[in-house]
């Protein structure tokens, strides 16, 4: 067992004379210790002087917070527990396996502007492949920008795996007021 320094022994006998002996019994003899010695104080540094050759630079602003992406913005918990397990059911389907680009930005717009009461629409883009990039999801983010179809929708989610996993979305369209 080691012994305790100069310190540790100075802190328990501190420690020792504030507590109270239970009833019938007494407090054991505390040895002496001596007050630990204390450290020399540090002299203080000197400022440096400012080189006056050399303009002093402005501290950087603070960085600025990344805002979330508009379609990423949060739904309430029910929305994502529901995605998150599966259970939510699309209210429309929209497959763009085939389609041309041109061809697949008009079904979208059809579907998201008919205002039939859809609220989720499911859109499958497929994953893509090495050789051949999903040309049809990498756009599907700035056809939902777009100012005609931005005011329709609320969110856009990854869907689960039994509706096509990372090779489709659910689009979550706003209330019609």
């Amino acid at each position: 067992m080691r012994r305790l320094s100069a310190h540790e022994r100075a802190l328990w006998a501190r420690v020792a004379a504030s507590v109270k002996p239970l009833p019938g019994k007494r407090a054991p003899e505390m040895p002496v210790v001596a007050a630990p010695a204390a450290p020399a104080p540090i002299p203080p540094k000197a400022a440096p002087k400012p080189n006056p050759a050399r303009p002093v630079a402005k501290a950087p602003p603070p960085p600025a917070k990344a805002k979330p992406h508009p379609l990423g913005a949060p739904l309430d918990g029910t929305w994502d527990r529901q995605i998150s397990r599966g259970r939510l059911s699309p209210d429309r389907v929209i497959d763009l396996h085939g389609h041309t680009v041109v061809d697949a930005h008009a079904t979208l717009s059809s579907a998201i502007l008919a205002n039939d009461g859809t609220r989720v629409i499911l859109v499958v883009t497929g994953k893509g492949r090495p050789d051949r990039p999903a040309r049809i999801r990498a756009e599907l983010m700035h056809w939902l920008e777009r100012p005609d179809l931005r005011p329709h929708v609320a969110s856009l989610r990854a869907a689960h795996p039994r509706h096509g996993g990372g090779g489709a979305f659910y689009i979550i369209l706003r209330r019609a007021k």
